[in-house]
């Protein structure tokens, strides 16, 4: 086990330490070699004296073990750019734990002018670089501030299946076929919507989850086949609440990251409204939008309950099909009357020109749950065969209850000041949808498929 990590020695002065880390870098004074040593915390420099064996071997990547006595630095030779710039280890002893061949790609860079399937191809390597680092560290920090938030709240924290049953959440699902029940297939969450109002249902009252959700759709920027989000769920709520406790959240977690909230009071502004004023629902309030120093935090509220697909000439749902209509509205869905103009309890939170969040005030009515699988074009038998479980819940005691799922993905990539989630994920997929190292999608064998039931039309 280590002994001590690279940003710990500061009060080791004067004594005799042992190190492990990568050779970061490498420099010869006829016969004194200095290295710098990497470990995830930090850079310190090793002084290797002729009598120290294997020390001429050492190359950048190498592995290596370290024991050795911690010396100030002369302050001439202090390097200001490291937080331990001022000490150095002179070694006594030297292990080579691992040999590293030359690197395809660099690592003491920040990795921008590297092409993405390269970076992908070797994820582990490109890891290795600062920002990556840092950028993964910061995420480890943000979840952090997250569970310390909610559950200083009285949330508990529960996981949610991830085998589950296709759900309409607004993208192709992620199918799996049953090898115990061939021809039926379980689909990867696209969101644990379902099974968070369950659990409301089931009395838990606040639940939270930090959860991966799957969805086959378009790759951009900010946009992957899997994500996290910060899914949550309270019961007894109205809509100001769960916006309050959001607004709240993101304050907690901004600045414990050293950002700046251009107006702690987030703006609030109806669909219509940011439609009419900027054109989109999704949109950047920053007087600076080259600050990335700074998050302009605004929410979107009373989006249509319906969009009317000139395709199919019905209506489908804008968001979800689980969103509340606003209480005003809730007689003319049940007559069917004028569906364009019916609102939902439905809120986007935005920040700095991307969607950071969607949620929504939840039906509880198994009456109003209906009628909008009905308006949507789904029979009875659908309804039965999807929803049954839900509605069904409703008629045993279902409290009113709301929710929201900030992405994760997104606020620590708004947090890190990239332009890019893949940046702020350990092994993301590419553009082209191919996952780091690994390299899937892939064949599988004859032999699987058989199992399952498959055959692969040609």
């Amino acid at each position: 086990m280590r002994s001590i990590w690279i940003k710990d020695i500061s009060n080791k002065v004067d004594e005799e330490i042992e190190l492990f880390g990568w050779v970061h870098g490498r420099r010869d004074h006829g016969k004194i070699i200095f290295i710098d040593l990497r470990d995830r915390t930090g850079l310190l420099q090793v002084v290797f004296t002729p009598q120290i064996k294997d020390a001429q071997e050492l190359r950048l990547e190498y592995v290596i073990k370290v024991s050795g006595l911690v010396k100030k630095r002369p302050d001439n030779m202090v390097n200001d750019k490291l937080a331990g710039g001022y000490l150095e280890v002179e070694a006594k002893s030297l292990e080579i734990l691992s040999r590293a061949d030359a690197l395809p790609i660099p690592v003491d860079s920040n990795g921008y002018e590297v092409d993405e399937e390269v970076r992908m191809k070797y994820r582990y390597l490109d890891l290795r670089r600062e920002r990556m680092k840092n950028n993964l560290l910061l995420r480890h920090k943000v979840t952090n501030l997250v569970r310390q938030y909610l559950n200083e709240r009285n949330f508990v924290e529960i996981e949610t299946p991830m085998l589950t049953k296709t759900s309409p959440e607004g993208a192709r699902d992620f199918l799996v076929p049953s090898r115990l029940q061939p021809g039926k297939f379980y689909a990867l969450p696209q969101a644990p919507q379902q099974y968070k109002q369950l659990l409301m249902i089931g009395g838990l009252e606040r639940y939270y989850q930090l959860a991966r959700a799957m969805r086959d759709e378009d790759l951009r920027k900010d946009r992957q086949f899997e994500h996290t989000q910060i899914d949550l769920e309270m019961s007894f709520v109205e809509q100001r609440d769960v916006l309050d406790l959001v607004e709240g959240l993101m304050i907690h977690v901004a600045e414990a990251c050293g950002k700046k909230i251009q107006d702690k009071s987030f703006p609030v502004f109806t669909h219509e409204e940011a439609i009419k004023r900027f054109g989109a629902d999704k949109f950047d309030l920053r007087e600076d939008k080259n600050d990335t120093n700074t998050l302009a935090f605004a929410w979107v509220t009373d989006f249509p309950l319906f969009e009317f697909d000139e395709k199919t000439k019905h209506y489908t749902f804008a968001h979800n099909p689980f969103s509340s209509p606003k209480p005003e509205h809730v007689e003319k869905l049940l007559k069917g009357k004028d569906l364009s103009s019916l609102r939902a309890l439905q809120y986007d939170l935005v920040c700095n020109g991307y969607e950071l969040a969607s949620g929504g005030v939840r039906i509880s009515s198994p009456k109003v749950q209906r009628k909008i699988f009905e308006i949507i074009g789904l029979s009875e038998d659908q309804i039965e065969s999807r929803f049954g479980h839900l509605i069904k819940a409703y008629e045993y005691g279902a409290p009113p209850h709301a929710g929201i799922a900030p992405g994760l993905d997104r606020l620590v990539m708004l947090l890190a000041g990239e332009s890019d989630i893949r940046e702020v994920i350990a092994f993301p997929v590419s553009s082209s949808g191919r996952t780091a190292v690994m390299d899937a999608p892939s064949e599988v064998e004859k032999e699987q498929l058989d199992e399952l039931g498959l055959k692969l039309k040609d």
